[in-house]
């Protein structure tokens, strides 16, 4: 007995598209440098304080912008290559991270810079992980 051509197989896969592309999408580059922006600006106006803008501040801006955009954007290429439990703790780190460093700005002590980094950073690994564990395959 013929079977219909829209019959799905057992077992057969097939090959990738060969359409697939292998570049950076517009997409992987605006969201670092969007992150990256963000953070800059918000180091520096959190080191100004009302006052007046010197070099240091300017600096410490364009430096923390430019490392955290860098690190986001190897974090966006290598994430796929990871296992989830490890993307998911990446994604963790680097936001607790940044969010330390910039609490740390304000003339926090280290201890609280840490500890408000590492509750952050358990709570976006939590969330990043369910979010990776029910998106991939």
């Amino acid at each position: 007995m013929a079977t219909h051509a829209t019959m799905p197989t057992r077992g057969r896969r097939t090959r990738a598209p060969s359409t697939v592309r292998h570049g950076h999408t517009p997409l992987g580059w605006a969201v670092p440098v969007t992150l990256g922006v963000i953070l800059g600006f918000w180091a520096f106006f959190i080191r100004r304080d009302g006052g007046v803008t010197t070099n240091g501040q300017i600096w410490l801006g364009v430096v923390s912008g430019v490392a955290f955009a860098a690190l986001c954007f190897a974090l966006g290429r290598v994430q796929r290559a990871l296992p989830r439990e490890l993307s998911a703790a990446a994604y963790g780190a680097l936001s607790g991270g940044a969010i330390g460093f910039l609490y740390s700005l304000h003339d926090n002590s280290v201890l609280a810079s840490t500890t408000l980094g590492l509750v952050i950073a358990a709570g976006v690994t939590c969330m990043a992980y369910y979010v990776i564990y029910t998106h991939m395959e």
